[in-house]
């Protein structure tokens, strides 16, 4: 017997069969959700629904059952009370990534912020005189204690600590930057398009590869007004190559009557290779070798809030501090707590690396990480359908930290027998908290580097979940 499909239902008929809103909201349905939403947000929904159900009857669908659109908008209500912004593991290897907020804030900084978020704090008030005072001050006083520097201020991030600079030291005039150190960051930052905005007519010296000091001296004219040296941050220019010393460029700003401004990008206040990382130059180097400004992120190596850190001459910061930008760059008293209390940290080098995420992360041993895995192994023992295979991997830094820097770490690899690596992966995404791994071909690869000890149940669980 041959079976004959219903007709299909003409699309004229599919939208008269489409029922009101107001017969919608006066089902007992509706009415709990109007309860728990309020009446203006479940007729939106409701109105939303129809409209999705009106297209879909033009592209050829039948009409929607009633109780269909109802479970349709109780699942858009609840969906627009998830807040956008919310917890991550970060399980990809990459330290201080952009994408996942960056630098994670030590439990101090944590209490700081949480100390003053709730009420009023002294933001700008002396508690001993009552008048107005600095809002930054303590943290200029701790970045100076820090890198040596005699005076600082905090903006909002690195990038705009470098346009407040050039705005206040250069505009008008002329900054002189090396062809090798004209880059281009994350979001399409570009050190040209900066020197521009600040104001000033950007003169490029040197060669890709090599710059010299005679080329500096040889480009600078009655209208230059800064020497700038930019951390190449996210690249390497290797083999062939030439740049002066810090020093040699401090000295010729000197000698010549202008500023040396240079943008470390990611900056750290300590020596990395004390945890085992390559040497890169920190901030209080870059401060004696004679440089009159060095700008730096706080959310990336330095392990605190986005904050963009300016240190060196005094003169020269209270230009910076008395431009119009200032005001609209200054950090929040969040910011502010956050980055004191990262800051006082630095006060205790020994203990830095168990307080400190960033470096806790960074310095990790091989065999502290092989034990991790074997840990969070042995806690998705036994899911159904999960194969799970541990495996040796590199990791990065990440934010424009340490570039080409491959840092060795241990991994495991996951295979659902039901899902994709792709599919496996979204799940994971989307759970609470949401889990995030990198691909690798058929294998969803979970980063020990990047997962802290105390996030391993939650981990495991969210796995769980995923694959069940």
């Amino acid at each position: 017997m041959v079976h004959t499909p219903p007709p299909r239902e003409a699309p004229a008929d599919a939208f008269r069969r489409l029922p009101q809103v107001q017969r919608l909201l006066e089902t007992a349905d509706a009415g709990a959700l109007v309860a728990a939403h309020g009446h203006r947000a479940v007729a939106a929904a409701l109105r939303a629904e129809l409209e999705d159900a009106r297209a879909a009857i033009r592209a050829g669908a039948g009409a929607p059952a009633p109780a269909a659109l109802l479970a349709a908008a109780r699942a858009r209500l609840a969906a627009s009370r998830r807040p956008a912004l919310r917890p991550a593991i970060n399980a990809t290897g990459v330290v201080l990534h952009t994408n996942l907020g960056r630098a994670p804030l030590a439990a101090e900084a944590v209490e700081a912020v949480a100390a003053v978020a709730g009420g009023y704090a002294n933001l700008e008030l002396d508690l001993e005189t009552g008048r107005r005072g600095g809002r930054a001050d303590a943290v200029a006083a701790l970045l100076c204690e820090l890198t040596g520097a005699e005076a600082a201020l905090a903006v909002n991030n690195n990038a705009a600590a470098v346009l407040l600079a050039l705005s206040a030291l250069a505009a008008g005039g002329e900054a002189v930057v090396s062809r090798g150190e004209l880059v281009e960051i994350g979001g399409s930052f570009r050190i040209p398009d900066v020197v521009r905005q600040g104001g000033a007519r950007l003169v490029e010296v040197g060669a890709t590869n090599k710059t010299r000091l005679s080329d500096y001296e040889a480009a600078i004219g009655p209208d230059t007004r800064v020497l700038l040296k930019v951390h190449q941050s996210n690249f390497r220019i290797v083999g062939f190559t030439a740049a002066p010393a810090t020093a040699e460029l401090a000295t010729l700003a000197r000698r010549r009557g202008l500023a040396l401004v240079e943008d470390l990008g990611s900056g750290t206040l300590v020596d990395l290779t004390a945890y085992g990382l390559p040497y890169e130059p920190t901030v209080g180097d870059a401060v004696a070798a004679g440089v009159d400004l060095v700008t730096f992120s706080g959310d990336k190596l330095l392990g605190g809030p986005q904050a963009g850190l300016v240190v060196g001459r005094g003169d020269l910061v209270a230009r910076l501090k008395a431009h119009p930008l200032m005001r609209a760059l200054r950090l929040d008293k969040l910011g502010l707590a956050a980055l004191e209390a990262t800051l006082r940290l630095y006060r205790e080098p020994e203990r830095l690396a168990a307080r400190l995420p960033v470096l806790t992360m960074l310095g990790a041993t091989p065999q502290a990480l092989e034990d991790r895995a074997a840990r969070l192994a042995g806690l998705l023992n036994g899911i159904d359908g999960l194969a799970v295979e541990p495996g040796e991997a590199e990791a990065a830094a990440g934010g424009g930290a340490l570039p080409g820097v491959a840092i060795p770490t241990r991994t495991l690899a996951l295979r659902a027998a039901a899902l994709s690596a792709g599919a496996l992966a979204a799940r994971l995404r989307a759970g609470r908290p949401a889990v995030v791994g990198r691909l690798s071909g058929d294998r969803l690869l979970l980063d020990l580097r990047t997962v802290a000890e105390a996030e391993l149940p939650a981990l495991a669980a969210a796995v769980r979940e995923a694959v069940a």
